[in-house]
């Protein structure tokens, strides 16, 4: 089984590319501010569940790696708040976008919670 069959990643990875398409639209001057910090926080949850999976053998590096994938679904969340209150993007996107994320955190809750599951 690869990493790339689990749901977490595919939606992780689906809403990485959601926001990587979005922040195209983003005003050139936040390339370096925050469409970098959207992008690259959504890219290392899926990149957070890849490497823990190939470690999953050991317990605590599987749920290290979850928890840290947890964290950067968080950060995302934040970014589109800021996107939000510049008005970047719209109320509609950013409640969609923020959706899907608190999906792939219970995903990543269910995986820490239940690395047994994923050996």
């Amino acid at each position: 089984m690869s990493f790339k069959t689990l749901l977490a990643y595919q939606k992780g990875f689906n809403l990485a590319m959601d926001i990587f398409h979005l922040t195209k639209q983003f005003p050139k001057s936040e390339m370096f501010g925050l469409t970098s910090q959207m992008v690259r926080s959504s890219r290392s949850v899926c990149s957070n569940i890849a490497e823990g999976y190939r470690k999953r053998q050991y317990e605590k590096h599987f749920k290290s790696k979850m928890s840290d994938a947890d964290s950067e679904n968080s950060e995302t969340q934040l970014w589109l708040d800021f996107a939000l209150a510049c008005e970047y993007i719209s109320e509609k996107d950013k409640n969609e976008l923020h959706l899907k994320s608190e999906e792939i955190g219970k995903l990543i809750h269910y995986m820490m919670n239940n690395p047994d599951k994923f050996k």
